[in-house]
């Protein structure tokens, strides 16, 4: 007579991570934005891409696999136990990603990220650094911005959007970009905080219960939704006050009418804000950037 054992072993988890994990640890859809506003950047300057294509290449991918990367991975470590909440299939808190190999991981895309900026220039370098600073800060204890929305959510913003325009226009220029295409950047960020709105209301009850105070936890779900289609509508209408003001007209129309288009995307949204913020973000976001890259056309076309 046979009996099983009361406590079946437990599976080792691997002491290495699979390939697969490490890259969804560094979260390949998020890279988008800042490459895109990268991108905006290398428009907005005006500057000829021809023989400089290289560099461009080299930005794009400082922006997007490497600090965006360094950023997701920074996250993922130190939320580790609150995605065990709210994403427990995710690499870390499944055990796909073993022991302090998340750890690991952020500060080795953190060096190549250093080493990568420091190649295209000091404007470059010194981007990337206030960017990584940025990014620890946001995760990483005692700061930990993301504990708090009004700032974690500006930090991500700058990051995403308007730290990528400027250092696109920097390095193609190797100087301090114009101060419209600052001001663009400034603005494109300012908005980027209602898009980071966006991705807190699918954690909101693990921010609750580890104490993350996102904008969705603080002020309720529809105020929250509310507040975030105001902030990214209005840098938009400012964009298009200036374009007009810049004798842009056609391009500030163009901008005027993606916002109107998004106004009415919103409309959905704020019937159901907790439902609908990820429809959101791959709708309305979508026209978001689209007014990004008119903005940056209509400083190539002889503002800047």
């Amino acid at each position: 007579m046979t009996t099983e054992p009361l406590i079946k072993p437990l599976i080792t988890p691997p002491a290495v991570p699979e390939p697969r994990a490490l890259l969804e640890l560094l979260k390949p859809i998020t890279w988008f934005a800042p490459m895109w506003a990268f991108a905006c950047g290398v428009i907005s300057s005006g500057a000829a891409l021809q023989g400089r294509w290289p560099v461009a290449i080299a930005g794009i991918l400082l922006a997007g696999p490497l600090v965006c990367a360094t950023s997701q991975a920074a996250n993922d470590w130190f939320d580790r136990h609150v995605d065990a909440i709210n994403e427990p299939d995710r690499p870390i808190p499944s055990g796909r990603i073993p022991g302090r190999w998340g750890l690991y991981v952020a500060i080795a895309w953190t060096l190549v990220s250093l080493a990568v900026a420091a190649l295209l220039g000091p404007w470059v370098l010194g981007a990337g650094v206030f960017g990584l600073v940025l990014a620890w800060l946001y995760s990483a204890p005692p700061v930990r911005l993301k504990r708090d929305g009004w700032w974690g959510n500006a930090a991500c913003g700058l990051c995403y959007e308007g730290l990528p325009w400027f250092t696109g226009a920097a390095v193609m220029g190797s100087a301090l970009p114009d101060g419209r295409i600052i001001g663009l950047a400034a603005l494109y960020s300012l908005g980027a905080h209602g898009i980071m709105t966006l991705n807190d209301f699918k954690s909101m009850e693990g921010d609750r219960r580890t104490g993350i105070r996102s904008l969705p936890v603080r002020l309720g779900a529809d105020r929250a939704a509310r507040l975030a289609c105001w902030v990214m509508a209005a840098p938009q209408a400012a964009v298009v006050a200036l374009l007009l003001a810049w004798n842009a007209p056609w391009h500030a129309a163009l901008v005027a009418a993606l916002l109107v288009g998004q106004g009415v995307l919103m409309r959905r949204f704020l019937a159901d804000p907790h439902g609908r913020a990820a429809w959101y973000n791959g709708t309305g976001t979508l026209l978001y950037v689209l007014g990004m890259l008119t903005a940056a056309l209509a400083l190539r076309g002889g503002l800047a």
